[in-house]
């Protein structure tokens, strides 16, 4: 066996010190760190837990000053399995790729982080295990907290479908996007009925789907609304001007803690997603406004 698939096979402890610079940093490890999680791009995969494993290794700076027994002066094992928790918490992902960019993004934004080693493997799809690994290196100048101060407060606008087909309906919406807060609107379902099978989780979909229907019909009021159904797309669209129409399937099926309302709740849907995007505050048009952790109004159609 050659010294390259020897190191595949081994712990990243191996790799981090066959690929060490000439002065080498320390390193802190984590190993079969095992948790039970939601996770798959397959159906059958969806609606169960499976057990994932993680393998981590972090190449750390040199402190410029004495331990003193200090914990507050380290990188602790702690704030690895923290950033594990963090990411499995925010939503449900299908790729263990995309969970290892992530879990490695979140420690390399720890002040002494220097380079670090992911292993994640599925030990519950068959005889063996099955992993992905990656490595990657801190960017230069990188921001040493992950906060969120900079985070864009949208302000989510839930529209009737009185207040979709209102001829006044730009003008409404440019007065709304006057003082340059990011908007977001979102609709209920069309008032055509949708197929009911008699499944809770395929009649689920099917009203989620409906909703992203009206959602297109309101994208075609306007050629400057734009359908998303991702967080990445939401936050880019935010932060580059541009107005979006939520399409929810994606982020309610995904939600580790998702909504308590079914989507027939198309307002208190709304509510959910504005609490999720922490909207400045939430508005509705044509239909009464909810009760909720932010500020909320109501516009009526008249006047």
């Amino acid at each position: 066996m050659t010294a390259d698939i020897r190191l595949a096979f081994e712990h990243p402890e191996a790799r981090a010190a066959a690929t060490a610079a000439a002065t080498p940093l320390d390193r802190i490890s984590l190993r079969d760190y095992a948790v039970e999680v939601e996770i798959g791009a397959f159906q059958a995969e969806r609606g169960t837990t499976q057990t994932i494993c993680f393998n981590i290794v972090v190449e750390v700076a040199p402190l410029n000053c004495p331990v003193d027994d200090d914990v507050d002066k380290i990188l602790s094992y702690d704030r690895i399995t923290w950033a594990i928790g963090h990411e499995l918490a925010a939503e449900r992902v299908n790729l263990l790729e995309t969970l290892a960019e992530r879990v490695a993004d979140r420690i390399l934004h720890e002040p002494q982080a220097r380079r670090v080693f992911v292993r994640i493997e599925k030990l519950d799809r068959g005889p063996g295990a099955l992993g992905v690994e990656i490595v990657r290196a801190r960017v230069a100048d990188i921001a040493d907290d992950d906060t969120e101060e900079d985070a864009p407060h949208p302000r989510v606008v839930y529209l009737s479908n009185a207040a979709i087909a209102a001829p006044d309906l730009p003008a409404r919406l440019d007065a709304l996007s006057g003082d340059g807060t990011p908007l977001i609107f979102c609709v209920g379902l069309p008032d055509t009925q949708a197929p009911v099978s008699d499944y809770g989780p395929t009649d689920r979909r099917i009203a989620l789907l409906a909703i992203e229907q009206n959602a297109w019909v309101l994208a075609a009021r306007d050629d400057r609304y734009v359908v998303v159904g991702t967080r990445t797309e939401l936050d880019w669209a935010m932060k580059n001007g541009q107005t979006t129409v939520w399409a929810p399937s994606k982020l309610v099926l995904d939600a580790v803690d998702g909504p308590s309302v079914g989507p027939q709740d198309t307002l208190g849907l709304a509510l959910w997603f504005a609490t999720e995007m922490q909207a400045a505050e939430m508005v509705t048009i044509g239909a009464a406004a909810p009760r909720g952790p932010m500020p909320t109004r109501e516009i009526a159609l008249e006047g």
